[in-house]
This record gives structure tokens, C-alpha cells and sequence, in this order.
């Protein structure tokens, strides 16, 4: 996939409740496993949300936990490595409201290590052969991580973005090749594309 590299502020108005931003990894060991074990470029996974004017960041992070944060803030600090993709590609009904209502919820709240930790289990090669791959989205109770938090938001607004895999399993590049989201830009800082 080419990437289509946007201004922020050029990007910032199409940008909707309940698009998914997925980042490359920044810095670090952890973002690496994680791009490999999902195979894919992505290492963490997040909900855009509007906020009295502003855009905001709904996601759940190592060592920090769920949080909303203004995304050109982000943006700054790391300049092309947040790629947003469009939520409802395939023109299902998805309550957006419902969808971010649930991302709101994790704010606040300690991050999944427990849930990531189970869901690693599942790539490593014995336990690889010996488990199924589980499809039973109603067995997320617990603190999620962050692509898990956004696969169980989306299906709070009535999308389930991957179907026939659990939500406590669902990585970032899970989220990326869903037929849900359609990948729109990757957000620079600055003027020039």
C-alpha cells in the first residue's frame, strides 16, 4: 500500500467518530514483537473522537493505560506514523456515538497486560498446534489492550470488525486488514505532503 502522506491540518475535517488509527511502532522492543507477531506494520491501535471542536485520541497504552489525548499532539511528536483508516468501508449500520461511548469507557483504567499476555500465547508455536483459534467475542471481560479495546467499541456500535476472531485477540493487524476500515492517510505535521 502507498501511503498517502496528509498535513494534519488538511486531514483534521475528515476525520470522523470512530475512524481507527493505527501507528507504526515508535520506539522499542515491545512495538517490534508486536508488528511481527500480527504480521503486519502496526503496533498499536486507536479511535478518533470528536471533543467540543477538537480532535481527540481514544486508546489504552502500555504503562499509561485507557486515556483521550488531543491527536495533533500526537501527530507533532511523531509525524507519519499514525495512518487513519475510515471506519464502515463496507457501508454497514455502525452507530459511530456507540462506538467512541465505548472507547470513553477504558479512559481511565489500567491497561490490558493480563489480556496481552493471553493473547500472545496464542503465536507461540506449541501452543500454537495445540489451542483453536477462539471466535467467542463474549469472553472480553478483561481490561483490554489496546486493539482489543477498539474491536469491542466497534462492536458496541453494532460492527463486528473481525469477524470469526475473539476480540481479545484481535491485534492491530487484524484491525488494518478488516474489510471495515479502508485505509484514508498517514498524518505529517507541517504544510507539505
Amino acid at each position: 500500500m502507498e501511503a498517502t502522506k496528509t498535513p494534519y491540518l488538511s486531514a483534521r475535517a475528515r476525520i470522523r467518530d470512530g475512524d481507527l488509527l493505527l501507528y507504526r511502532p515508535r520506539h522499542g522492543l515491545l512495538g517490534r514483537l508486536i508488528t511481527t507477531a500480527g504480521r503486519s506494520e502496526y503496533s498499536h491501535a486507536a479511535m478518533a473522537a470528536w471533543w467540543n471542536g477538537r480532535l481527540m485520541c481514544l486508546e489504552t497504552l502500555q504503562g499509561r493505560g485507557g486515556r483521550a489525548v488531543l491527536l495533533s499532539n500526537l501527530v507533532a511528536a511523531e509525524p507519519g506514523s499514525i495512518d487513519v483508516y475510515a471506519a464502515n468501508a463496507t457501508r454497514r449500520r455502525f452507530d459511530r456515538q456507540a462506538a467512541v461511548a465505548a472507547m470513553i469507557e477504558v479512559t481511565g483504567r489500567r491497561y490490558g497486560w493480563w489480556s496481552l499476555a493471553k493473547a500472545t500465547l496464542v503465536h507461540l508455536p506449541i501452543v500454537r498446534l495445540m489451542v483453536r483459534p477462539d471466535t467467542d467475542d463474549t469472553a472480553n471481560g478483561s481490561l483490554p489492550f489496546c486493539s482489543q479495546a477498539v474491536a469491542r467499541a466497534c462492536r458496541a456500535g453494532g460492527v463486528d470488525p473481525v469477524p470469526r476472531l475473539a476480540d481479545r485477540l484481535t491485534e492491530p493487524g487484524d484491525l488494518a486488514r478488516s474489510t471495515f476500515f479502508r485505509y484514508r492517510f498517514t498524518l505529517i505535521w507541517g504544510e507539505d505532503a
